[in-house]
């Protein structure tokens, strides 16, 4: 599809399969506050994460193609599955277009471990993905590191339903953490844009399971620094003193979406729902 020529006024998108991406988006307005932003939430296909990556491909090809045609300069993708999928497909498509994708923070953990023993959350598809293998064995190789990888089955489910203190979503940060601290592990990466919204959960789980001084790595503010960079070195930042619009869409409910802009941001961003 082509792309029209990036004004510095033109808008950012940014996406994931639901409401983890608002993790993300809240360092890109602390980071850009005179950006206008796109988010699009894809609620009605959500979760990626047990999605084929075929699936997870088409899904991200045809919303990046939405949010292009709505003017946008650069892109974010703010899932770690989509980027394992997709972020090379979209690459190649848009090839003069600042796209920055999410991963697992596996580098910053090895440096912050002291045990040498990380846990990395995330889901299925992301642990599986050979994005993921390829960042992990080369890790393994030059640091000695050991990365206990724990798929969490349905947590991304309970965040994306509003229920961040639930007694259910406890349960299943404690079932996840359990294996993890039997192993000493001192670091734990988020790898799933959703976790940061239960971050505190995480650190209280953690320490009841006796891993004292455990260290949480979110790559939120990272991808916030390395667009703000593209878009300098682009030539496409806004220059506006005014703070920047938001608005959103999604394939799912926009109340449910409405809800979570509040609930999780304090923001009330216009919200249409949409086909794409």
């Amino acid at each position: 599809m082509p792309q029209t020529q990036a004004t510095n006024d033109a808008p950012i998108g940014i996406f994931d399969s639901g409401v983890g991406g608002l993790s993300v988006l809240r360092h890109v307005q602390q980071q850009l506050p005179h950006e206008d932003l796109i988010y699009f939430a894809d609620s009605g296909y959500a979760p990626y994460g047990d999605k084929t990556e075929q699936a997870i491909i088409t899904r991200a090809l045809a919303i990046a193609d939405f949010l292009i045609q709505q003017g946008c300069k650069a892109l974010v993708v703010a899932c770690n599955t989509a980027t394992a999928a997709a972020i090379h497909l979209l690459r190649e498509r848009y090839p003069d277009m600042p796209i920055v994708g999410v991963e697992p923070g596996l580098k910053p953990a090895a440096a912050a471990s002291k045990t040498r023993v990380i846990g990395v959350l995330a889901t299925d598809r992301t642990i599986a993905s050979e994005k993921f293998q390829a960042l992990h064995d080369q890790l393994i190789a030059s640091t000695g590191v050991q990365f206990l990888t724990q798929a969490c089955t349905g947590l991304a489910d309970q965040i994306e339903k509003g229920e961040l203190t639930s007694p259910a979503t406890q349960a299943l940060i404690q079932q996840y953490l359990s294996p993890l601290a039997d192993n000493k592990a001192d670091t734990l990466v988020l790898g799933c844009t959703h976790y940061p919204f239960v971050q505190g959960l995480i650190k209280q789980a953690a320490q009841a399971a006796g891993m004292s001084l455990v260290t949480v790595i979110d790559t939120g503010e990272p991808v916030a620094r390395q667009l703000a960079r593209l878009l300098q070195q682009n030539g496409i930042a806004n220059k506006a003193r005014a703070n920047g619009h938001l608005l959103a869409y999604t394939t799912g409910d926009p109340a449910a979406l409405r809800a979570a802009f509040e609930k999780l941001l304090t923001l009330h961003p216009p919200i249409e729902k949409i086909a794409v």
